[in-house]
């Protein structure tokens, strides 16, 4: 029996990897034994002298490369929050060994017959989960080539063996390129205005790095954020502006050859599968369905959110004025007076609840809000779990009901050197089929919070909140899936619904009644005011067509990026500027977004970024329902549990939507909610 802990069958709770036994020399040679597995598998699929039908074919391929998927799912997640030059190397490695694998398995002509006969045989008999399985994998097939001659299969194979290695060397390039700025700080007056949370913090960092007595800022979130927000000096703004701005551009990790050549690929593959444009092709699998249908939501947007952004700066300019500020308004002035302007009108800043936002008690907050609105229960693991890093909790989650085990939860909450940026949900496993049985998740929740330091627990803003509750949310849909396949569990739904789950939590955390179950705080033990809820609540849509035209900007660029002919295009920035024109407030000062948009070239985003936006029609639709019935009425939490939640991807999500909300979602519900619109 192997001794390699990646292919082992594990002792562990829930069959969990072993993290404490996982080394960087395990993965190659699993992924090849996994791969070796994988062909044996398929090899029984194909010589099978039964007909072909939906159990020995369609199940039997669900199935046949579960060990391979376990096996690079916990090599690109350790890859994510640990990174380092090591693992980067094994990626190039990794990817396209793995890519060459599935073009061999998308392009078998016999094992394709198979598929197509159990397809072409019909769906009587057959459940709609089923059903659905039976078309996504004769898709899949259709999609990876399996109608293309012998010359365009092997240029698609050498497509996806190059993308394989592209997408993470894009990632790598924008985590390097920031982990290479540092603002350290010598001088205590050069600290004016920075609220004592974000000092500490960076005298903690500055000390992690031998340079005690001193204060240290990068380009991480929590470091970013507050100095962009509070420091006085202008001149420090704009220096650390210009290097977020300028990540993975013009530097040793320059990532416009990168992006150009995955625009180039992504576009070429698309024209060879009979697609007229990448985005075509991606959005033959979403709900939006094509690019016009798209290009048609952001334009509306658009035209909300674009006069409603420059009635915005025009306050924020007026503003800036009474404050003393002269001369034009710059990019690096707009987190400044904003969050000043925020403070006049409502009388409150990010800082003021710091002290009611605790990570501990939020995080057993979400919990709490979780078992109200589902029946669960949230068990801290342990030991029980091995985890990656010491920062990294598990938890097991149970069904109140029935006591019913659903499903693992790691929490790996804090920067580190080679951890990605930004914050996610992933899954070791899905629920579903694995090795014979029906299992249930594993699922982690990735953030970049604040670190604790020796004086303080580590303290969110109101907006790490909403990021913890939308982040949970996606572990909901992952950790109450019904479904038997794994490849429609949870949140392997169509892109542009996946960020229904999550974004409708978010909601939640501006609500009194959610907040007095964990906002307190954290050195008298204070419950959070009322006054200072309605405060929150009154600040909800502050600049709120600032924020919206920024995201429909950045939809707008993907749309750009993915609808037209990129071998024509040959600078970024350039492109960049012409492409988000009608959408600018400022003149492009750094470097292009497009270098460091990691959501499209290295994340799962490309030609769907506008899914947030879209999202957030649904989430708005979905929340006035619990609004008109109660935020934790139980018949509405179960339907919506029940109907979106644990369906994963084994329906359509219209389908889906319309059982639980009863009709389509109202399209004005989001400009309702942002009270940018009258609209009823």
């Amino acid at each position: 029996m192997t001794t390699n802990p990646l292919l082992r069958p594990s002792p562990l709770p829930n069959h969990a990897p072993a993290f404490d036994k996982i080394t960087e020399a395990d993965y190659v040679p699993a992924v090849e034994a996994a791969i070796a597995d994988a062909r044996a598998n398929i090899a029984q699929i194909k010589n099978n002298s039964a007909p072909a039908d939906f159990d020995n074919t369609i199940v039997a391929l669900e199935t046949a490369s579960e060990t391979l998927g376990l096996v690079t799912s916990v090599f690109y997640n350790q890859l994510s929050v640990m990174g380092g030059d090591k693992l980067q190397a094994l990626a190039e490695k990794i990817g396209p060994v793995s890519a060459n694998f599935s073009a061999d398995i998308m392009h078998d002509k016999d094992l394709f017959a198979r598929v197509k006969a159990v397809r072409d045989a019909g769906t009587d008999g057959l459940t709609p989960e089923q059903t659905m399985l039976l078309d996504d994998t004769y898709k899949g097939f259709v999609r990876s080539g399996a109608l293309l001659d012998p010359a365009k299969k092997q240029r698609l194979r050498e497509i996806s063996e190059r993308m394989s290695v592209l997408s993470p060397q894009f990632s790598n390039n924008v985590t390097k390129s920031a982990e290479a700025f540092e603002l350290l700080i010598e001088d205590e007056a050069d600290l004016s205005g920075l609220p004592a949370s974000a000092i500490a913090g960076a005298a903690h960092a500055a000390e992690e790095k031998g340079h005690a007595g001193r204060w240290l800022f990068t380009l991480d979130v929590p470091s970013y954020a507050p100095f962009m927000q509070f420091a006085d000096r202008r001149d420090l703004r704009e220096k650390l502006w210009r290097a977020f701005s300028n990540r993975a551009y013009g530097d040793a990790y320059d990532n416009c050859a990168t992006l150009l050549e995955i625009v180039r690929l992504r576009h070429e593959r698309a024209q060879l599968l009979g697609y007229q444009t990448h985005a075509h092709f991606v959005l033959e699998e979403r709900m939006a369905e094509r690019p016009e249908t798209v290009e048609d939501f952001l334009r509306t947007l658009q035209e909300t959110y674009k006069p409603a952004a420059e009635d915005d700066l025009v306050r924020l300019k007026d503003f800036a004025k009474t404050q003393g500020h002269d001369g034009d308004l710059k990019p690096w002035d707009v987190g400044y007076y904003s969050e000043k302007l925020r403070q006049s009108l409502f009388d409150f800043s990010d800082e003021d609840l710091r002290p009611y936002f605790p990570l501990t008690a939020v995080l057993e907050g979400v919990f709490a809000h979780f078992s109200a609105l589902f029946h669960l229960r949230f068990a801290p693991a342990g030991d029980k779990y091995p985890v990656w890093h010491p920062d990294v909790k598990a938890f097991e989650v149970f069904d109140l009901t029935d006591e019913s085990f659903l499903g693992t939860l790691y929490a790996d909450f804090h920067p580190r050197t080679g951890k990605r940026g930004g914050a996610w949900k992933t899954s070791y496993r899905n629920a579903g089929l694995f090795r014979g049985k029906n299992e249930r998740p594993l699922v982690s929740i990735v953030c970049n919070f604040t670190k604790p330091t020796k004086d303080k627990p580590s303290l969110l803003t109101h907006n790490e909140v909403l990021t913890l509750f939308h982040e949970m949310g996606h572990a909901m849909h992952a950790l109450l899936a019904r479904g038997t396949y794994p490849s429609q569990s949870g949140t392997n739904v169509l892109w542009d619904f996946v960020e229904l789950p999550s974004q409708l939590q978010e909601n939640w955390a501006y609500e009194k009644a959610c907040l007095d179950r964990f906002a307190r705080h954290y050195e008298t033990g204070e419950a959070i005011p009322a006054a200072l809820i309605r405060k929150i609540q009154d600040a909800k849509n502050f600049m709120a067509g600032w924020g919206g035209l920024r995201q429909t900007s950045f939809a707008a660029l993907d749309m750009a990026w993915h609808t037209q002919d990129p071998t024509k295009i040959t600078d970024p920035a350039a492109f960049e500027d012409a492409e988000i024109t009608a959408f600018a407030l400022f003149p492009r000062l750094g470097g292009p977004q497009s270098a460091a948009f990691s959501h499209i070239f290295a994340g799962g985003y490309a030609a769907g970024y506008y899914s947030y936006k879209w999202a957030e029609v649904l989430d708005a639709d979905a929340f006035e329902l619990f609004q008109e019935r109660g935020l934790y009425d139980r018949p509405t939490a179960e339907s919506y549990k029940n109907e979106i939640l644990a369906k994963g991807g084994s329906e359509h999500p219209r389908i889906l939507y319309r059982r639980f909300r009863g009709r389509d979602a109202d399209p004005n519900a989001l400009f309702r909610r942002e009270n940018l619109k009258n609209v009823s």
